[in-house]
């Protein structure tokens, strides 16, 4: 495999290779600090991010290698108006491996075509952002123990949230996975994923619009943020930005061993008094984004 642009690009044996890798390293750091002496990696983020972006940085630092790239479309050649595939080629001359997020989807596919480096895809538009998806996977696998027999909540924005579709697209792969899909009409799950991904791997699924209805059932809530970047319409966004806030009290028929998510930034979908709660996880699960991004990095470079 050269590049991941979606999580489909890679089986579920390597997957499964990516986690163990990750958890090595979180288990002995000093011996993974120098793999990548020498190599750099270019995070060209044509839309703000501050999780992924300083994550794939602090990843290949801590592999020993360096780091060179943008934060904003502005501040590259793209404001002249120079396309994609040529910041690409000529990004490719200075650097190792690529990191590279894009308001539009399947610009980093285009990317890929084109670049002699490995291409990541740190997140193109409402599509993929399959390094959250790796990154949710290793929190899931560390917090649960397992990536199987599973009961799945997803709530919030299910149609603009490209981390839920990837999520979706890598759990349906595993046995005994139900997903309960919780959002306002408006902003529910887009009818290609549930014929495409859901029921053509015959995966049970439940839409509400209740957030506590199934609350006792999870084994993870993966809480999102309404996307206000996603939205064309001013009003749209006021109505539904409030629509779902997670709070202790609603948590009050949850497992004890629930495990709650979120990809991040919040703005208010879950209220503070949830963040000392021993199930929220999402704090750890930006923790573990970085480890699996350094088992990433060292799988398209080659790295033994």
């Amino acid at each position: 495999m050269k590049h991941l642009i979606d999580i489909k690009d890679l089986s579920v044996e390597e997957i499964d290779d990516l986690i163990e890798v990750a958890k090595d390293i979180i288990n002995h750091k000093e011996k993974y600090s120098h793999k990548c002496d020498g190599k750099k990696l270019a995070t060209l983020f044509f839309e703000p991010s501050t999780r992924t972006r300083l994550s794939f940085e602090a990843a290949m630092m801590e592999l020993g290698g360096n780091v060179i790239g943008f934060s904003e479309a502005s501040s590259s050649s793209v404001a002249k108006g120079e396309t994609v595939s040529d910041t690409i080629r000529v990004v490719g001359c200075y650097s190792d491996i690529i990191a590279m997020r894009h308001p539009k989807e399947g610009a980093p596919y285009v990317a890929s075509i084109k670049s002699e480096v490995p291409i990541i895809n740190a997140g193109d538009g409402g599509h993929n952002h399959p390094t959250q998806t790796l990154t949710d996977l290793l929190t899931i696998k560390c917090e649960k123990g397992r990536l199987d027999n599973l009961n799945i909540g997803l709530c919030g924005d299910l149609k603009f949230g490209r981390t839920v579709h990837s999520l979706i697209t890598a759990m349906s792969r595993y046995k005994n996975i139900k997903f309960f899909l919780i959002s306002p009409d408006e902003l529910s799950l887009p009818e290609y994923i549930k014929r495409d991904v859901l029921e053509k791997n015959n995966i049970e699924y439940v839409e509400t619009k209740n957030i506590e209805q199934y609350m006792k059932d999870l084994d993870i809530l993966y809480m999102t943020r309404v996307q206000k970047e996603r939205f064309f319409n001013e009003e749209d966004y006021v109505r539904l930005k409030d629509y779902y806030i997670l709070n202790k009290l609603k948590l009050k028929k949850a497992k004890k061993d629930l495990c709650i998510m979120h990809p991040l930034p919040r703005v208010n979908e879950i209220s503070t008094d949830v963040d000392d709660d021993p199930r929220a996880c999402y704090f750890k699960q930006a923790r573990y984004g970085k480890y699996i991004r350094m088992a990433l990095i060292l799988k398209l470079l080659e790295v033994k």
